[in-house]
């Protein structure tokens, strides 16, 4: 017999909609490719026995933030470190960015004025409520017509608020994660939304690794009678038995199976720039040149502003940077449970890029930290290709869902008022590639889920003629 419903993958997005569907009375199955559950939410001992990595995502913000993980409240434990994020600078001490606002306000000095002014003023939970979900009413509208302001312009020209290099320096860092050029518009926007989420419930880790997370969720939604299936991949909607299909997919995967031209402006969704990540196990903790950066969840690994935006430009235009900008976590700083000194970093590549950026992720880390390679016992390497291949939303490498411009901000992944809801009656998208875009919030399933839930009706009649 059929399932009400059919959830195709199994990320945080596919995770949030099955629970809630079922939380509805219905019927749902839950697919997956992979052999694992829980998409991007995955741990392993990547580099020796015992020695726990998050294969993907790690620093989950947006896990505490999200009104749809709010409502779960999955059973894991978040754990701080004692500086949510540092960014070192060559020519003196590391800008630290802490919980406390007040404490990074007084630590920032001349910068820290207009860091309460912007960052301050964005931390706020019905802003950040606002904010994903943005084709709703606002909850706070006069924060959002503010974030809006100092948001909508590129992060080159919000930093010029900063009197000085240290503060633009850190917010820079803060708006690379959109892997665009930090001179287009709304770039600005990115950085104070990151960086407010440190104020606002801090830039934790999940203890024992990100893939408790994908098991909490997927305990509960087994137990409302879930029922789940992995190792399988779904290539296209007539496999599908169920009425209702929610797919956690990267859209253009299943173009082929909508009419045009809906399936022709799903091919035209445009990927971004994609990550070379590495994992390495080491003999102790990374020998700072300033210490207090060890103290740290995240470390941002670019110098100046001007040489961020530079390295950020270079891979947006399909060039590799030989010195690329470098998120790199600490997860042992947190989380002492995960086996001696695991330490994770990647940087932007162009999308489909082949090369072995090694050498330039371990000469930034060398340039802040001498004697980095020296602890060095083992590491790991995933090129874009490993990592579609891991999972395959990350097109070409691409772990944000699709191009982060202004464009696709708004056409995600394509215009409508519901762009989870699709031209089939009974199919709806909810990955990445739809508003609000990237991260473990699991709000593009909250949104699949709400449609179906208010009334959406699929049609037997409608799916067979797709």
């Amino acid at each position: 017999m059929a399932h009400d419903v059919t959830v195709v993958g199994s990320g945080p997005n596919g995770l949030v909609a099955a629970i809630l569907l079922a939380r509805s009375g219905r019927s749902v199955l839950l697919v997956e490719a992979a052999d694992a559950l829980g998409g991007g939410l995955r741990s392993d001992e990547l580099t020796l026995p015992g020695v726990v990595h998050d294969v993907c995502a790690t620093v989950v913000p947006m896990a505490l933030a999200s009104p749809a993980m709010r409502a779960l409240r999955p059973g894991v434990e978040f754990v701080h470190p004692p500086v949510a994020a540092a960014h070192p600078l060559d020519d003196g001490p590391a800008v630290l960015l802490h919980r406390d606002l007040e404490r990074t306000v007084a630590e920032l000095g001349p910068d820290g004025r207009a860091w309460r002014a912007t960052v301050g003023t964005s931390a706020h939970q019905d802003l950040i409520d606002t904010l994903l979900s943005p084709l709703g009413l606002p909850r706070a509208p006069l924060r959002a017509a503010r974030f809006g302001l100092y948001g909508a312009p590129p992060a080159t020209t919000l930093a010029r608020l900063f009197p000085t290099g240290r503060a633009r320096a850190a917010f820079a860092g803060m708006a690379a994660h959109s892997m665009i050029d930090l001179r287009l518009p709304i770039t600005a926007g990115y950085g104070l939304v990151l960086a407010s989420l440190v104020h606002l419930v801090g830039w934790p880790v999940v203890r024992g690794g990100s893939a408790r997370l994908a098991g909490a969720l997927v305990a509960a939604f087994r137990e409302l009678g879930g029922e789940t299936v992995t190792g399988h991949r779904v290539r296209s909607l007539r496999e599908v038995e169920s009425l209702t299909v929610v797919l956690d997919a990267e859209p253009v995967q299943f173009a082929a199976d909508f009419p045009e031209p809906y399936g022709r402006r799903l091919r035209d969704f445009r990927h971004g720039p994609g990550v070379f990540k590495l994992d390495w196990a080491l003999d102790g903790p990374v020998p700072w040149r300033d210490p207090e950066v060890a103290r740290a969840g995240t470390v941002h690994l670019g110098g100046s502003l001007e040489e961020i935006v530079t390295s950020e430009a270079e891979t947006f235009r399909g060039r590799h940077s030989p010195r690329p900008f470098v998120l790199l976590v600490q997860p042992y700083a947190a989380d002492p449970t995960r086996g001696g000194h695991p330490l994770y970093a990647y940087c932007h590549v162009p999308n489909g890029s082949t090369r072995d950026m090694t050498a330039e992720i371990e000469a930034q880390i060398e340039r802040f930290a001498p004697g980095f390679r020296d602890r060095i016992l083992a590491r790991h390497a995933m090129n874009t290709a490993d990592l579609a291949a891991h999972n395959a939303n990350y097109v070409g490498g691409d772990i944000g869902g699709g191009l982060a411009t202004l464009g696709q901000f708004v056409k995600r992944p394509v215009w409508s008022a519901t762009p989870w809801r699709t031209p089939l009656p009974g199919v709806y998208l909810c990955s990445a590639s739809t508003p609000p875009g990237g991260s473990v919030h699991g709000m593009g399933g909250w949104q699949a889920a709400r449609l179906i839930t208010q009334g959406d009706q699929p049609s037997a009649r409608s799916r067979g003629q797709a």
